[in-house]
């Protein structure tokens, strides 16, 4: 038989989910600061520069340069568009309304995934001398760079909660 608490339902959903006060809302947010969406474009942004740079410098081919920041354009200028999409949703009269449905996130996303799909089959298109490698080389490092926002973010400050 399985073991049951001391709390019937209402009370365990209680206990699950307090209603912050708006100090205990400010407190939580100084002791786990956010990481925005433009740091993260930023990072992006000279992740992508340095990937081309040393695919230039290291193969001596202009070809695998402009390849690798073709692939980082790929994945900057979709979250750049994703990001200004997010602002304009969540700033307003309508943000509390935005944040609850999450819907245009989702839509924000799938537009995201869409422009990187196109750019993708248009690169052989767009640039002279294309060297997949070095393309997907672009790609891939400026996409990990969600990870290295997440270990520079902001430091955790000892704020107790009350």
């Amino acid at each position: 038989m399985a073991h049951r608490s001391s709390f019937d339902d209402e009370e365990f959903e209680a206990a699950q989910y307090k209603r912050l006060t708006a100090k205990e809302a400010q407190t939580l947010r100084m002791t786990f600061p956010a990481v925005s969406a433009w740091q993260v474009v930023g990072f992006q942004v000279v992740v992508g520069i340095v990937v081309a740079l040393a695919a230039w410098v290291l193969t001596q081919r202009p070809g695998a340069g402009w390849s690798a920041a073709y692939g980082a354009a790929t994945v900057v200028v979709p979250a750049i568009l994703f990001a200004r999409g997010l602002k304009k949703q969540f700033s307003g009269a309508n943000a509390a309304a935005s944040a609850v449905s999450g819907m245009g996130f989702f839509v924000l996303e799938a537009v995201k995934i869409v422009i990187t799909l196109v750019m993708f089959l248009l690169a052989s298109r767009v640039v002279e001398n294309l060297e997949w490698l070095a393309l997907l080389a672009g790609l891939v490092v400026t996409l990990k760079v969600y990870w290295l926002a997440l270990l520079v973010q902001p430091k955790r400050k000892n704020v107790e909660l009350v």
